[in-house]
């Protein structure tokens, strides 16, 4: 079985996008993405291929049931490795996360910290 995994896209350069997945910050290719995006979109990132630009309406429910997954995974290997890649990540400080259509909800715990909220500094801005 593949799963993909939501990121917030941070920037974009052309065909790529550095997208942030919990702290750990990755470059993912948007050669096959549904639809365009821009920073502060989430995709689903499948090995290292943007493959869905997630709706807004559809974060808040996508990273609960991908936090619910890891959470029932146990000692399986591949939320073990997940796991470690968000405890090795820079801490990031609480912030909120607007969501459309709902309330803003706290974040800077479990998945949804290194998620939170960013504006992109000069070095970050899509060219």
């Amino acid at each position: 079985m593949c799963l993909g995994v939501p990121g917030r896209v941070i920037s974009v350069n052309g065909g790529i996008a550095l997208v942030d997945f919990w702290g750990a910050r990755r470059e993912t290719r948007l050669d096959v993405v549904d639809e365009p995006v821009q920073p502060g979109d989430y995709i689903l990132n499948h090995v290292g291929f943007a493959i869905r630009r997630i709706p807004p309406e559809e974060i808040r429910e996508t990273l609960a049931l991908y936090e619910q997954l890891l959470n029932e995974a146990g000692d399986d290997m591949m939320a073990a490795d997940v796991r470690g890649e968000m405890d090795a990540a820079p801490s990031r400080e609480l912030q909120e996360l607007p969501l459309p259509d709902a309330p803003a909800c706290p974040v800077g715990f479990g998945l949804g910290g290194a998620l939170a909220a960013h504006t992109p500094d000069a070095t970050e801005q899509s060219s």
